[in-house]
């Protein structure tokens, strides 16, 4: 049976100091993978499910600079894809967006996130079930962190209305961003039959603009 709960400090796998290598550069857009990056690009991380489909949800969005993948919000450092499967590091699977507030702000990309995906799952999305799957968005400074719990209350009204369950989305800062191992980065360009497990629930989320409006 998939573990539902997560570890405590003590129950946590001791993980290692050195990171995962990864590509230079990003393999659809050829963009720095770890930076450096120009200081006026911003950078947002959210988890929602299967980490393959949840980067390609991002990289396709105009003035999002890089994608990546791997993991937070737990506690083992530097994790293995294998150890965060196994649902003794406290990780869930995430992507790490780079973007130029210019061109996409945060709620935009809040909007993406909700709408890609089912936020009232608990340790699961659709299929995947497992602590690596739970929703969350990980914020970097206080202003993401408001509009982040904003976005919780204007989606959970809507959800409502439409017969869903409650949130489930965990909001809190980041702590650290590990990257995941060279061949999840951009996983479904390299393999475009790859699985993607993402679905969303259907009901449209009230914060950020209509991407799709936008770029018409």
């Amino acid at each position: 049976m998939k573990k539902l709960s997560l570890p405590t400090r003590s129950e946590a796998l001791p993980g290692r100091e050195t990171p995962m290598t990864v590509p230079e550069h990003h393999f659809v857009n050829g963009a720095p993978l770890r930076g450096p990056f120009d200081d006026h690009l911003k950078k947002a991380v959210f988890a929602l499910g299967c980490f393959w489909g949840a980067e390609r949800c991002f990289w396709q969005i105009e003035g999002v600079i890089s994608t990546s993948v791997g993991y937070a919000g737990g506690i083992t450092p530097n994790p293995s894809y294998q150890e965060v499967c196994s649902g003794e590091t406290g990780h869930t699977e995430v992507v790490q967006v780079v973007f130029d507030p210019s061109r996409v702000s945060y709620p935009e990309l809040l909007k993406v996130f909700w709408e890609s995906h089912d936020p009232t799952q608990g340790m699961r999305q659709g299929n995947d079930i497992g602590t690596q799957y739970r929703s969350a968005v990980f914020t970097l400074n206080d202003m993401q962190q408001t509009e982040a719990r904003h976005s919780v209350s204007e989606y959970q009204a809507e959800l409502s209305k439409a017969g869903h369950g409650k949130i489930t989305t965990e909001v809190s800062p980041l702590d650290t961003y590990y990257y995941a191992e060279d061949y999840h980065q951009q996983y479904l360009a390299k393999n475009p039959g790859g699985y993607c497990g993402l679905g969303g629930t259907g009901v449209s989320c009230p914060v950020g603009v209509d991407l799709d409006k936008k770029s018409a």
